[in-house]
C-alpha cells in the first residue's frame, strides 16, 4: 500500500515533457545549488556575530554539525538495510536531472537539509527554523519533480534528521563543553591572523 501511495504521489509531482521549460530549469537550480546554504550559514555563524552571541552561535553550529554527521551516517545505514531503486531506474515517470542509479532511500539531500532546518528550529530561532524548513520542502519538491527521488525518500530524510537532532543533543549533553573548548582552540590557531586583524571573531 505504501509503495502504491509512493508511486501515485510521485506521478502527481513529477514533471513531464509538457512541463514549462523555465520551471524545469528553476527546479534544476534548486535541486543542485540551494543545498550550498548549509556550509555557507555554518561558516557565517561560526566566524561572525555580536560578541555576546558568538558563543551561543558556535554551540549551535557544533550541535548542527554533529546532527548532520549523525544523519548522513544513519542515512547510509538505512539505505543499505532498505535498498530502493530510483524512479528512473524502475522506468517510472520522467527524469530531468542526471544522477547515478544508486539507492534512493532516504534522500541524502533531504536528510541534510531537513536536519539543518530542524537544528535551527531546535537550537536557533523558530522563525529561522520555519524559513529553512520551507526551503527544505522546496528542495525536496524539486528532486521529486525532476524524477530522481520518490516522495517517501524525502519523508525518510525528515525522520532521519529528527532522530539525528535528538542524538546530537544527547552527545552535546555529555561531551559538549569539551568539544567546544577543543574546537575553539583550533579556531584560535587556524584564524590567529584574521582574529588579530579583526576580520573574524575570537
Amino acid at each position: 500500500m505504501m509503495e502504491q501511495l509512493n508511486q501515485t504521489l510521485f506521478l502527481i509531482i513529477n514533471a513531464t515533457p509538457a512541463s514549462p521549460e523555465w520551471l524545469i530549469k528553476l527546479a534544476v537550480f534548486i535541486a543542485k545549488d540551494l543545498i550550498n546554504i548549509v556550509p555557507l550559514l555554518i561558516a557565517i555563524l561560526w566566524l561572525w556575530g555580536q560578541r555576546k552571541q558568538i558563543t551561543a552561535q558556535r554551540e549551535m553550529v557544533i550541535k548542527t554539525a554533529m546532527a548532520i554527521i549523525i544523519s548522513v551516517s544513519l542515512s547510509w545505514v538505512v539505505g543499505h538495510l532498505f535498498p530502493h531503486d530510483r524512479p528512473f531506474v524502475d522506468g517510472i515517470g520522467y527524469n530531468f536531472l542526471h544522477h547515478a542509479p544508486d539507492d534512493s532511500y532516504p534522500s541524502d539531500h533531504g536528510t541534510v537539509i531537513f536536519t539543518f532546518a530542524l537544528a535551527f528550529a531546535f537550537w536557533h530561532r523558530v522563525w529561522s527554523g520555519v524559513a529553512l524548513f520551507t526551503l527544505a520542502c522546496v528542495i525536496a519538491w524539486s528532486r521529486v519533480y525532476l524524477g530522481v527521488h520518490w516522495p517517501l525518500d524525502m519523508l525518510g530524510g525528515l525522520l532521519v534528521g529528527l532522530c539525528s537532532c535528538g542524538l546530537a543533543q544527547m552527545v552535546w549533553n555529555v561531551w559538549g563543553m569539551q568539544i567546544y573548548k577543543r574546537l575553539h582552540q583550533a579556531h584560535r590557531f587556524c584564524f590567529a591572523l584574521f582574529i588579530r586583524k579583526g576580520w573574524v571573531r575570537d
